[in-house]
């Protein structure tokens, strides 16, 4: 069985999570911006490291009781094996031992993947953000999760 964790993104981490945001965006953050969230107090990011290799990120920004996730990137050779999903219980059980309660995001239109997990998650659409992506014209679905605590409860394993 593979070893995995999943911990804190560190500042050692940057070039590698910038080169999976290569591999999985056609908009990927540059190592700048990268390590730029790194600084910001409200920002929060997490890295899944099997064998020693990071395989996936997320991060997130708390606002008073509300979690905004800013990108989940599962490396394609990991991808429909649960990794996506493991990452989002990961992100809103950190995100509940901060004080949020909801969450939210924005994802592609045509990124019909992302939208199945995140349908999975219990998230519901709000909205639409039309044009919001600069490469493509794209629109951007706004996705809400208004009760994470329940998800995490009846969903996500729990550590004992």
């Amino acid at each position: 069985m593979a070893d995995e964790v999943f911990r804190r993104m560190e500042k050692k981490d940057v070039a590698k999570v910038a080169q999976l945001e290569r591999l999985c965006f056609s908009m990927p953050w540059s190592e700048r911006a990268i390590a730029g969230e790194l600084k910001n107090k409200a920002a929060r990011y997490c890295v899944l490291e099997r064998d020693g290799e990071i395989i996936a990120y997320a991060g997130m920004w708390i606002v008073f009781n509300e979690a905004h996730i800013t990108n989940v990137a599962v490396a394609p050779d990991y991808r429909r094996q649960g990794v996506g999903f493991m990452m989002m219980c990961c992100m809103m059980k950190l995100a509940l031992s901060l004080g949020a309660s909801e969450m939210t995001l924005e994802v592609r239109e045509r990124n019909f993947a992302a939208q199945a997990l995140y349908a999975k998650c219990r998230f519901e659409r709000a909205g639409l953000r039309p044009k919001y992506y600069q490469d493509t014209g794209e629109g951007a679905i706004i996705l809400w999760n208004r009760d994470i605590g329940s998800f995490v409860d009846d969903m996500c394993i729990r550590e004992e």
